[in-house]
Order: structure tokens, then C-alpha cells, then sequence
């Protein structure tokens, strides 16, 4: 059960890669709230920032502005050290490639007590709780087989059983199920689940797979760097409808059913982003027209856009390509026109 407490707080994420002479914004004012316990899958497209924004809340880069909280830490102020037990202790990994999260010379057990041996751990009660591990994902008959002896759900297993070594309160996975079938990614989906709801863990997952919303309790969507939208589960009264055993009485069964809801989600400073999809449809394409209603807010496409200062710098630059390409009656001659005008009238002032 999740708490009503926030513990991971992202408000007004910056990070700004430079590839040579090239600044890239992955992140660019994201603000995101996931609470204790709760289970998050993250999605969007490639270059979208999902995976820089994992990377920040795992600890393996730095924010260039903004704040971002894990646990009552404030990311952005560890020292190396700090930040170095924070990826150590506090947070677990698993990864889409089974190369980054096993060492393939080590066998499954072995894989999960180096984690511990590197936090400083010594000692029967490592052996004990790699093996405790081992038995909570299901792989209690396979603590000497090496990575290659396993399957590739199996792996992703031992995976999630490394990351969970040091007992961290946050688990992040990006792409756990990308390499796997669909009859294994629903295996690894329902570990995810059962590690949420025993041991509590927060848990955030990146995926591309549309179908992650029916594992987790709410995914969130970020485009361009930004927190674009939410879709959660809701429940809501289903009609009421004719039952085999009761259509000699006429008796009518209602009931509840659940559903799946896209929120569009406003920032801290109340901006949100229209999906490409209504853009187009709707025709809407730099200037909107807002306008408070009964129903609550409406949004509709600009009228006259002609008149916006926008559209005339448009026009303008239309009409000065114009003029380069030869046409009569462009702006520059207009301007030239004008010009002419203005300074003869100017001469004879002066006379």
C-alpha cells in the first residue's frame, strides 16, 4: 500500500548535456512526485529524457539545475562519497542487457553477494541473504548455474535479486522486460508486483511497451525533458445490464469496472503540453484561446492569427523570400517604396 507521503520529489529538472560544441536538453523543467510504495512506470519516446531522468535518481549523474529528492536526501548536495554509498545502499538496478547486471565468470549466488562484499559486508549473514534472495524470486534451484546457464528470464531475475542485495527502498528498472517474450515479461511484471506489495519498495520502471499500465499502479509520459502526462486506474460504475438468470424478472445487475484515464498534467508554473495527436486534429498550431466555462476550462484553436505579431513576422519572412526570388510587389521593394517617400518628404521639409 502506498503512502500519501512523497519520496522521490523532481521539481524543475534541468540536465544539459554538450556533445563538442552542441548543448543538448534532456531534461527540461520536469517536475515529478512518486510516493512511498508506489509502483511507477515511465514511458516515452527515444530521447525523451526517461532514461537521464533514472540515471539522476539513481545517482549516476548530476542534474545541471533544479532539485531532486530521494528519502529525505537532496541529490543535488551529497558529496562523491555520499553519493557513492546513496548508488551503494539506498537504490538497486536492473537493466535491460543481462551483461550490465551479472558477471558472467560468477555463478547466480555469487552475483548477489558482491554487492554486498563492496558495501563493506562480511560474514555467514551474506551467504544467508544471497540465498534468501535467491528463494524470493523463485530460484531456489539455481545457486551455482553461471548466466549462461540461465535463461533470459531467469537472469533478469537474479538481476532484480542483485539489485535488492543491500536492501535498498528504491528500485530502478529501465527496459527489465525488453529483451524478453511476452509470457516472460509478464513473469518478471508480476515479481515487480509481489516485491512492491511484501517488502514495500518503491518502484520505477522504463519501458517502451504500451501494456506497462496493466502492471503498474500509474505511468507517467515525458516528452521533450517535461512530465507530459499520466494515465491511472479508475474505477467507475458500469450500466446497469440484463443477467442470464434474471431476464425472466427483468432484474438488472450493476456493478464497478476499472479503466484506464490519461490526465494531461499541469507543471509548477501551471504549463502543459498538448498532445501531438489533438494538434493536428484540431488544427492548432502556435497561439490558443482559453476560455473558463460551465464545464470547467476550454482550449480552442486562435482566430485571426493573421493580426498576432507571430504570423506577420511570418509574412514577412515569406515575402522577403519572396523578393529574393525575383517576384514583383515584395515587401523589400514596398520597403524601398516607402522609403523614397518618407525621404523626399523629409527634403522638402528642410526647403
Amino acid at each position: 500500500m502506498a503512502s500519501e507521503d512523497p519520496f522521490v520529489i523532481c521539481n524543475e529538472l534541468y540536465k544539459i548535456f554538450k556533445v563538442a560544441d552542441i548543448e543538448v536538453m534532456a531534461l527540461q523543467g520536469l517536475d515529478l512526485s512518486v510516493r512511498e510504495g508506489e509502483m511507477v512506470g515511465v514511458v516515452g519516446a527515444s530521447g525523451s529524457g526517461k532514461t537521464t531522468l533514472m540515471n539522476v535518481l539513481g545517482g549516476l549523474t548530476r542534474p545541471s539545475a533544479g532539485q531532486v529528492i530521494v528519502d529525505g536526501q537532496n541529490l543535488l548536495k551529497l558529496s562523491n562519497r555520499e553519493l557513492t554509498t546513496y548508488r551503494q545502499v539506498d537504490v538497486g538496478f536492473v537493466w535491460q542487457q543481462g551483461s550490465r547486471n551479472l558477471i558472467p565468470y560468477l555463478s547466480a549466488l555469487d552475483n548477489i553477494k558482491l554487492p554486498m562484499t563492496l558495501a563493506g559486508q562480511t560474514g555467514t549473514q551474506v551467504d544467508k541473504r544471497a540465498r534468501e534472495l535467491m528463494d524470493l524470486v523463485d530460484l531456489a534451484d539455481r545457486y551455482g548455474h553461471k548466466p549462461i546457464a540461465l535463461s533470459g528470464g531467469e537472469q533478469q531475475r537474479v538481476a532484480i535479486a542483485v539489485a535488492l542485495a543491500n536492501e535498498p527502498k528504491l528500485l530502478l528498472a529501465d527496459e527489465p522486460t525488453g529483451e524478453l517474450d511476452s509470457v516472460t515479461s509478464d513473469q518478471v511484471y508480476n515479481l515487480f508486483r509481489r516485491l512492491n506489495r511484501d517488502l514495500g519498495l518503491t518502484i520505477c520502471i522504463v519501458s517502451h511497451d504500451p501494456l506497462v499500465a496493466q502492471h503498474v499502479g500509474r505511468v507517467v509520459a515525458i516528452r521533450d525533458g517535461k512530465l507530459a502526462s499520466e494515465t491511472v486506474l479508475r474505477r467507475r460504475k458500469r450500466k446497469a445490464r440484463p443477467q442470464d438468470d434474471s431476464l425472466a424478472s427483468g432484474g438488472l445487475q450493476e456493478g464497478w469496472e476499472e479503466h484506464f484515464e490519461e490526465l494531461i498534467v499541469l507543471d509548477s508554473a501551471g504549463r502543459l503540453q498538448i498532445p501531438k495527436a489533438y494538434r493536428e486534429q484540431l488544427a492548432i498550431e502556435n497561439r490558443v484561446e482559453m476560455e473558463v466555462t460551465d464545464r470547467g476550462l476550454l482550449i480552442r484553436p486562435a482566430q485571426n492569427l493573421e493580426e498576432t505579431s507571430s504570423q506577420s513576422e511570418i509574412q514577412i519572412e515569406q515575402e522577403i523570400r519572396a523578393g529574393d526570388n525575383g517576384a514583383g510587389g515584395g515587401l523589400l521593394s514596398r520597403l524601398g517604396l516607402r522609403k523614397s517617400a518618407a525621404d523626399g518628404a523629409r527634403g522638402r521639409g528642410r526647403k
